[in-house]
């Protein structure tokens, strides 16, 4: 009998859910609570409905060859950074190319989500939705939950001292959509994260003035990189990868201070991160030039306000604010689920690789989505995805819920102790914890054999860009395009930039006269680095 999977939320996690379930012959039912897929990025002109959309001006902080659905790349001729209605275009056309849509069932919301009373042989769940106003209840042989970070606005006013007298408007970043209602106002904008930069950016061009305050600081990317390619492209990298587990810390540090400081000086611009403070990245290409113009201020964290004014912590006051925005983030919650699975699904570092909660004796639940990488969410949920869904098949196994939840206990105690950080709010390696997923279900590259069967793709996988198609070359959910779609990512890169040729021209040496020259040295020695880690871990 073919399983049942309830889904919910239709958003990109969502429809990766769905086409997985499709791919491992199990029967999906997605519930989304709007009434259109694509969760945040079906943008909306208001707010009313109190869900959390992009705005109107976002544009894509990861390039498209980075974060596509690993057997369904762009079009050639998609931009490399794409603002939310191409990038909706892009779900559009996945959803419609592997007939999706059938599968979800718009305007329900679901109520709970419960164990069913036989739960500990059969691992069902009983879950009840909403659906204008009339309830339905049906059992489900497992539950992915796809509902995401950005639920519930976080809005901390009580850290904020005299901020209920403040007579000028209070906003949270869900609300805002476009510029037009904040002509000529002094605006304040809390937090500098990338929402922060972009609505501090965007406000610049229309209000009398910006301030952007900020507690830690943050390094400012850029999404061109060193000769105008896309930095995830150019970053994102396995021998970078490999060179950040061998080479000292402090020295990559280091490095990257002078990198990060080559475009400009971070303390210069007041951006520089606060001693002690955890280091942040922020993509913004704008930022700088705007603070250079003088049209945002940057100032230090806020430590009251008084009717009209903001003191900063630094003792200088800005007045006559007429708004403030707070961009400080969201929290997450799951209301459908009972105790204790609501609060260990809450604490993402307890969660069996960020995906399934340790108390389970059938692993029957997924959480999907529900992580911070430092490359692309999209393309590690449907890792995530293709592995739970082979998990419910049983052909992928996990440890049993009392190993699991011995671990849990075992970190409580040692973060009570201060022995370990809680890395709940840290941002995972996306190459290691891909890899990690990867081999879970048997689709991890095997690099020094790739080298001899197929140098010329090897060559890519490890020193070109780790794009998704990288997990489709071997195992389960093999992709028979996966190849081609690595060596031809270059042409999809360049093809939406070269649309006037010039002719005569100078051309520049060939990437590949660098390969010829340096290609054998660079590839022994990272060999040697490769079968160095290898011995290693071995050991």
């Amino acid at each position: 009998m073919t399983k049942r999977v309830a889904v919910i939320g239709a958003g990109v996690s969502g429809l990766s859910c769905i086409k997985c379930c499709l791919d491992e012959d199990l029967e999906p039912t997605c519930f989304e609570r709007s009434d259109d897929f694509g969760g945040l990025w079906k943008f909306t002109e208001d707010s009313k409905d109190r869900t959390t959309r992009v705005y109107r001006s976002l544009v894509t902080n990861v390039c498209k060859e980075m974060s596509c659905y690993s057997d369904f790349p762009f079009q050639e001729d998609f931009p490399n950074f794409m603002s939310h209605a191409k990038f909706w275009d892009y779900l559009q056309e996945f959803s419609e190319h592997f007939d999706l849509l059938k599968y979800i069932q718009f305007k329900t919301t679901v109520c709970s989500v419960t164990k069913c009373p036989d739960f500990s042989e059969t691992g069902q769940w009983d879950v009840v939705t909403e659906t204008e106003g009339k309830q339905n209840r049906a059992v489900f042989d497992a539950v992915m939950v796809c509902t995401g970070h950005f639920l519930n606005p976080h809005l901390p006013l009580g850290s904020f001292p005299g901020v209920h007298k403040f007579q000028g408007q209070i906003l949270h970043s869900q609300e805002y959509r476009t510029p037009e209602a904040f002509q000529g106002k002094r605006v304040l904008v809390i937090g500098l994260g990338n929402t922060g930069g972009d609505i501090a950016v965007e406000l610049s061009r229309t209000a009398a003035q910006v301030f952007l305050s900020t507690r830690t600081g943050a390094w400012v990317y850029s999404r061109s990189s060193v000769g105008g390619y896309p930095r995830n492209m150019m970053s994102t990298r396995r021998c970078n990868n490999l060179i950040a587990q061998v080479v000292p810390s402090c020295f990559l540090n280091w490095i990257q201070d002078r990198q990060m400081n080559k475009r400009f000086n971070h303390e210069n611009y007041g951006l520089s991160i606060t001693k002690g403070k955890k280091k942040k990245a922020i993509v913004n290409d704008e930022l700088p030039s705007c603070i250079l113009c003088g049209t945002i201020t940057v100032k230090t964290s806020v430590k009251e306000f008084t009717e009209t004014s903001a003191v900063f912590e630094d003792g200088t006051v800005e007045a006559n604010i007429d708004i403030v925005i707070f961009t400080t983030g969201y929290t997450f919650s799951f209301p459908f689920l009972e105790e204790p699975l609501k609060s260990l699904c809450t604490k993402k570092m307890f969660l069996y690789k960020r995906v399934f909660p340790p108390n389970l004796q059938k692993m029957t639940f997924a959480i999907i989505g529900l992580i911070s990488l430092t490359g692309s969410i999209l393309a590690a949920t449907e890792l995530q995805a293709r592995w739970a869904t082979r998990v419910f098949k049983g052909l992928c196994k996990i440890p049993p819920a009392q190993k699991l939840m011995a671990e849990v206990v075992r970190k409580q105690h040692l973060i009570k102790r201060g022995v370990i950080k809680d890395t709940s709010q840290d941002k995972l390696n996306y190459i290691s914890y891909m890899d990690e997923l990867a081999a879970c279900i048997g689709a991890r590259p095997n690099i020094l054999f790739l080298f001899l069967k197929d140098p010329r793709l090897a060559w890519q996988v490890f020193f070109g860009p780790c794009t998704p198609y990288q997990y489709r070359l071997v195992g389960p959910g093999k992709w028979d395009g996966a190849r081609n779609a690595i060596l031809t990512q270059w042409d999809r890169t360049m093809k939406p930039l070269k649309t006037r040729t010039v002719a005569d021209s100078p051309q520049p040496a060939s990437m590949s006269h660098y390969f010829k020259v340096w290609g054998a040295p660079i590839l022994c020695a990272s060999l040697l680095l490769i079968g160095k880690s290898l011995l290693f871990k071995s050991v």
